[in-house]
């Protein structure tokens, strides 16, 4: 990029495009693996990163269209690599790190369902290996099950028509400003031997079942949504639950929205469990094992690389307030209590009507006893219309 000279009129400065760099999805992983392995964690990435957007940023911004224009300037692989040892002797402690990236040809994907991800800093090993691998299965395992819900209690029936909330239920997967459950094997989670090898594994079934999803909009930010009258929670069917679990993401804009999230147990919750020892924990205690995994599912380039894959400490991130009242635990997650997840967010909601985004809810296990973690919850939000957020106070 160019500085552009900036007159008095102007407060803050400008900059000029004068390069950007177009790269074919097919074969890249072939080219890249064998010509220049560390590309994504040298200087010249890092400096294409910051422009790789733009052109997806002005063509979802019509008004932009007709003010700015993208130059495609093609560059070959010789170019490239001198470009990477150019820059990889002098820089090579600094590392970048990209979201998942989902472009890459159906042969490169064949070839890399096994691959080995090292992150040499940290030691750390995550294999891409299944449940079954692991000697866990992909469902919710009864052994998961019975150490944490009492199984001598028999289950209720968690009819999905009796709960409702403002956001539907999605049909099918060309569906839109809806809501559905995955499973969690779009995940990475600590496995049975994490403290002795680092290992992590995919996630399997949810242990509590996403029973319905609410939209509000509202002047500030909404708590305690699960003490209020029309609350879910409150309902004859909601009082019937043995536990649920509910999550009140409050997301700062103008309006400021929350989504609101609640899961239901069908058996009531082990108390000496980690997700019991949860519940009624201190808000230390919660505040150190609540982790949030996201993953943006269908997106831009640039949506993907902000928000990540890695799981995160919610309550050392943002501050969460705790309500543990009768049947229920509700965790009011404030967002806009840190400058770096109010920018991650408004980032998001400037494209959130083309999104597809999937976030996972764990308690994080430290101990060897509380090994492998398993999926409390699931949800994925389709492609999600902000007018359609219903006002909280009507």
């Amino acid at each position: 990029m160019s500085d552009l000279s900036t007159s008095s009129s102007l407060n803050s400065a400008r900059c000029l495009v004068t390069q950007t760099l177009e790269i074919n999805p097919k074969g890249w992983s072939k080219w890249r693996n064998k010509n220049c392995p560390k590309f994504e964690k040298t200087v010249p990435y890092a400096l294409l990163s910051q422009v790789s957007g733009l052109k997806e940023y002005i063509g979802a911004n019509p008004a932009l269209a007709s003010v700015f224009s993208t130059t495609i300037v093609h560059s070959n692989s010789s170019d490239l690599s001198g470009a990477n040892n150019e820059f990889e002797g002098a820089e090579g402690a600094e590392e970048f790190y990209d979201a998942a990236d989902d472009s890459s040809s159906d042969e490169d994907n064949n070839e890399n369902d096994n691959e080995v991800e090292v992150n040499k800093d940290m030691k750390t090993k995550v294999r891409n290996i299944s449940w079954a691998v692991a000697g866990l299965s992909a469902k919710k395992t009864s052994a998961q099950e019975s150490s944490v819900l009492d199984t001598l209690v028999p289950p209720i029936n968690l009819n999905s028509d009796e709960y409702h909330g403002t956001m539907r239920r999605s049909k099918d997967e060309l569906d839109k400003n809806c809501w559905s459950s995955p499973d969690g094997s779009g995940f990475m989670i600590r496995g049975k031997t994490y403290l002795k090898d680092s290992m992590k594994v995919k996630g399997g079934e949810p242990l509590l079942k996403l029973v319905a999803v609410d939209w509000f909009k509202v002047e500030d930010c909404a708590s305690k949504v699960a003490l209020r009258p029309k609350s879910l929670v409150q309902s004859d069917a909601g009082k019937k639950l043995p536990f649920i679990f509910v999550i009140n993401l409050e997301v700062p804009a103008r309006p400021n929205y929350s989504l609101v999230l609640y899961y239901a147990a069908d058996r009531p919750v082990i108390k000496n469990s980690l997700l019991g020892k949860f519940i009624d924990g201190t808000v230390m205690y919660r505040d150190s094992r609540f982790k949030l995994i996201p993953s943006i599912v269908e997106g831009y380039w640039m949506v993907k690389r902000a928000v990540g894959t890695k799981s995160c400490l919610l309550g050392k991130a943002v501050t969460c307030n705790y309500v543990r009242q009768d049947n229920f635990l509700e965790i009011d997650v404030d967002i806009g209590s840190s400058s770096v997840a109010r920018s991650v967010i408004s980032l998001v909601l400037g494209y959130v009507t083309s999104i597809v985004v999937d976030l996972a809810i764990v308690i994080e296990a430290k101990e060897e006893e509380e090994l492998p973690e398993f999926i409390l919850g699931t949800v994925r939000l389709n492609r999600v219309q902000l007018d359609t957020a219903v006002d909280l106070d009507k």
